[in-house]
């Protein structure tokens, strides 16, 4: 096909039957064909008015130089006409030559390391009238604010509470598969020079000996860093991450590299699927699936996840635990597997919001290494009246108008669910002496389709495994996996990838005017538009539990700061938390 083509008259007599002449340029322009009049020539003159087909895709893969199966064409076909219609979505909204798209491009030197700044933060230290729980149960379940005054008064130590989490890890990863690798050689040496530190009277902070686990995206030397991939099983990196460096600065000890669904999607990794602790017939939800579920399971202190689009808020939500989606900028990804430039953030998950801000308080600023960091100051607790903060809420959420257009009678009582626990959240809210604001997320721009954003980066990342064949190693190969998406990720045109990233400016500006009378605001973590909103503009976000359902799963709650807010984001989250209470639950292992 390749020698064909490059011959103009075979070329010229090229013909697709069946095929809109106008769709297959449209394919062809996606894959990079360079000329209008190539392309012209190469679609012929065919009829107007069908949908792309299998044949389509296979007469257009040879100028991406791939070359797919017909069950893999079959796979991508609604995703490929899918992405048509969206790019039509995109190009209807007008763009000034003023736009830029929403990508920084920094003229320096990459590989060449930048000078840290001073990192401003003030964080509390720990509870002072913490006594130790009477059960090992009690105590694994213990938040970090609590944890740090035992182990600083040495009422337990970190040896002692190192081996109770690799203990209970052994004895419910089985039931969860919640771990792919234990780091126990290195805990215990990290944990007996915490415990000589402490004692000596070296305290190093609230996280001082600490045992905690890393979604294992994180490069740690010494140990296989697989990014729950079978492909990258075996994979050992020598640089270690600036979060697992940090923490270990605050003398934080790493216990276990635990599951990640495969690349970052979903909770299926090569060894298993890993799996909810309230209900251990059901995943865990993921991507963070591992951290999300050890937490809530009481066989780690806290984690750290990430979150692409919705991999810390969706885990969190499944297993009930408690988690922080900084602002992009905030928390090095130096050491952590890319998946999408422009989208991938890194957050803590804990049993409370108190734990996420001590963490955080650890974890962000610059490190030289990650150069889209900024430095911003970070303090904790807030050093004013909470209530004095603007909280909003999304006002058309809440209206039982939206239930008549749903057709799916479960889809219907699930959203009716979704209202009744949000009337609930902002009841205790407006109890707290809140004022709450009424807002409306924008609405002026196609939103759903600004996903191609992330399918484009992700595809580009992982191009060398698509070209290889090696995405057949995943174990997940259906529509919504990433193999077909990689694959269909090669037909976006780049004019629509940079076209989408100026809308997203514009999206950026429409959500800072919605914050500028707020300082937070509260939304269903279901339903809605905020999600991937949220992760396209960057704004935080801390998810947490709101109550259960009749078969004993939780349900959450997010709420959504401003950029670089996380002090006042925290602030409400922890005084809602505190008030509902629902974050002392235990799941019944």
């Amino acid at each position: 096909m390749i020698e064909a083509a490059s011959r103009g008259a075979s070329v010229k007599r090229a013909r697709i039957p069946g095929l809109s002449r106008r769709r297959l340029l449209q394919v062809l322009g996606a894959l990079g064909v360079g000329t209008l009049a190539f392309r012209q020539a190469l679609a012929g003159q065919v009829a107007v008015g069908q949908s792309v087909t299998t044949k389509a895709i296979r007469q257009a893969e040879w100028i991406s130089g791939l070359s797919f199966t017909n069950e893999e064409r079959e796979l991508m076909l609604e995703d490929v006409n899918q992405a048509l219609g969206n790019y039509a979505r995109i190009r209807a909204v007008p763009l000034d030559n003023a736009v830029p798209p929403a990508i920084l491009f920094f003229p320096d030197d990459p590989g060449a390391p930048r000078r840290a700044e001073e990192r401003e933060a003030i964080v509390a230290g720990a509870s002072p009238a913490a006594r130790r729980p009477a059960s090992e149960d009690d105590l694994a379940f213990t938040p970090v604010t609590e944890l740090a005054a035992l182990l600083r008064g040495r009422q337990v130590s970190s040896a002692e509470l190192t081996k109770l989490y690799l203990a209970r890890l052994r004895r419910y990863d089985p039931l969860l598969h919640c771990v792919i690798n234990y780091t126990e050689e290195s805990a215990l040496k990290q944990a007996e020079r915490a415990d000589r530190e402490i004692a000596a009277g070296r305290y190093r902070g609230p996280l001082h000996g600490v045992p905690w686990g890393v979604k294992d995206l994180f490069a740690f030397p010494g140990y296989p860093t697989t990014w729950g991939a079978k492909p990258f099983k075996d994979q050992v990196r020598k640089e270690k991450a600036t979060v697992i460096a940090r923490l270990e600065e605050a003398g934080a000890v790493l216990i276990a590299k635990l599951a990640v669904g495969a690349l970052a999607w979903g909770d299926v990794w090569f060894g298993e699927r890993t799996r909810n602790p309230w209900r251990p017939e059901q995943g865990s939800s993921g991507s963070s699936a591992g951290p999300a579920a050890a937490v809530a399971a009481g066989l780690a202190g806290f984690s750290i996840g990430t979150e692409t689009l919705g991999s810390i808020v969706s885990p969190c939500t499944r297993c009930g635990a408690t988690g922080l989606r900084p602002t992009p900028g905030r928390v090095s990804r130096f050491g952590c597997m890319a998946l999408s430039w422009t989208m991938d953030k890194v957050g803590p998950i804990a049993r409370s919001v108190e734990d996420c801000a001590l963490v955080f308080g650890a974890i962000h600023g610059r490190d030289g290494l990650d150069h889209s960091l900024m430095d911003r100051p970070f303090e904790w607790p807030l050093r004013r009246d909470v209530r004095t903060l603007r909280v909003g809420y999304i006002e058309s959420l809440y209206d039982e108008g939206r239930l008549d257009r749903i057709d799916d009678d479960q889809r219907r009582e699930r959203a009716r669910a979704r209202i009744e626990a949000s009337r609930k959240s902002l009841a205790v809210l407006r109890e707290l002496g809140f004022k709450l604001v009424p807002i409306e997320l924008p609405d002026k721009y196609p939103i759903a389709p600004l996903r191609l954003i992330l399918t484009a980066e992700a595809a580009a990342t992982f191009d060398d495994l698509t070209r290889g064949g090696r995405d057949d190693e995943l174990v997940r190969q259906v529509r919504n996996a990433w193999p077909n998406v990689f694959r269909a990720g090669q037909l976006i045109p780049a004019v629509e990838y940079i076209r989408a990233n100026r809308i997203r400016t514009l999206l950026m500006g429409e959500m800072q005017r919605v914050m500028k009378d707020i300082d937070v605001y509260i939304a269903p973590t279901r339903g809605s538009s905020n999600l991937l909103l949220t992760n396209l503009t960057g704004h935080p976000t801390v998810v947490l539990p709101n109550g259960f359902r009749e078969n004993g799963t939780p349900t959450s709650v997010t709420f959504c700061g401003r950029l670089y807010g996380e002090t006042e984001l925290l602030a409400v989250a922890s005084a809602y938390q505190q008030a509902s209470g629902f974050h002392l639950r235990r799941p019944p292992l």
